[in-house]
């Protein structure tokens, strides 16, 4: 039975506002006032002192055709606002096509949570957002979460493998902090996150267990500060991303912007100021237990037609498993 499992960064799947009309931006150097009849009928939410808008309805509908396009059994996906946006989505905008969605709020204060869509029945849902490092056991190690799903057989007997979703630290420093130490701080958090991630499956799975680690691990997996997360207890894990078929040839630079990609394993294309090329890094992952390895049967990036991105700025990834 081949099984296709993949992730996809939704970037900023949002439903900010449950009342008519819309609010675009806020006055310049001012604030805006709200009226309401009834206090239970509205609500609203800033970060970092902006008002925080809904998801553009033409991107929404472009990362749906994408997901579709995929039609993936079981797909992991980050940056959405809670189950009941999921919920709408996978309704009004994938026409039901998954049976079963998973989402436990967690710790971003932005409120973007990972979740998972399934057409195939889930078991266990555990959330680790609780998790804590040694070097700072008063604080929450996790940005978001590392969220633990059970995958069931169509009749709900025997348990497929185990789904590790997850949405590590990035790389943003605000304007108004130390670059250079926001960045390292940055970089230390994400190697607390591998390291916690790799103890919970060490403690979690036996040897022989199934499972899949997946999610945007915000760095490349070359990165020095992901290298413990690819280790759990001595057991290797299997980047079944290392030559993946993509649906369409990457959009080539423009004269001067450098050779473009250099291979088909890329899901992020970053252009920093300046003078330095486009960066293009395999931020969205994918990694097998070694009893999956043998049974990977192909991998697959839908691949963007602009620079910019279709929808966002990730492109989904996924494998094909003969399970």
């Amino acid at each position: 039975m081949a099984i296709s499992v993949g992730t996809f960064n939704l970037n900023n799947l949002f439903s900010r506002f449950n009342f008519q009309g819309e609010i675009t931006d806020t006055p310049e150097g001012g604030g805006i006032t709200l009226e309401f009849d009834s206090e239970q009928d509205y609500k609203a939410r800033t970060f970092m002192g902006r008002l925080v808008k809904n998801k553009d309805a033409e991107d929404t509908q472009t990362i749906a055709d994408r997901i579709l396009s995929m039609n993936v059994d079981v797909l992991a996906v980050q940056e959405v606002e809670h189950i009941e946006i999921l919920k709408e989505f996978n309704q009004n905008h994938l026409h039901g096509l998954y049976a079963h969605v998973a989402l436990i709020e967690g710790n971003d204060r932005r409120m973007i949570d990972v979740g998972v869509l399934s057409k195939l029945p889930l078991g266990a849902l555990t959330s680790h957002q609780t998790a804590v490092h040694p070097d700072e056991p008063e604080a929450r190690v996790f940005s978001r979460d590392l969220l633990q799903v059970e995958i069931l057989d169509a009749n709900r007997r025997h348990k497929l493998f185990t789904l590790y979703n997850t949405h590590l630290k990035s790389h943003f420093v605000p304007y108004y902090e130390d670059q250079v130490a926001g960045k390292e701080l940055a970089n230390q958090r994400r190697q607390r996150q591998a390291q916690t991630i790799s103890r919970i499956l060490s403690d979690t799975e036996r040897p022989n267990s199934s499972f899949i680690l997946l999610g945007d691990m915000n760095d490349p997996p070359e990165s020095e500060y992901l290298q413990p997360m690819y280790e759990a207890d001595g057991r290797a894990l299997f980047n079944a991303l290392q030559a993946p078929v993509e649906t369409r040839e990457a959009k080539a630079e423009t004269a001067g912007q450098g050779p473009g990609p250099q291979s088909a394993a890329w899901t992020h294309r970053y252009n920093p100021p300046g003078p330095p090329f486009p960066e293009y890094r395999l931020l969205d992952q994918i990694w097998l237990s070694q009893p999956l390895q043998g049974k990977l049967l192909s991998s697959h990036i839908d691949r963007r037609s602009k620079h910019g991105g279709d929808g966002g700025d990730h492109d989904p990834a996924w494998v094909v498993l003969e399970l």
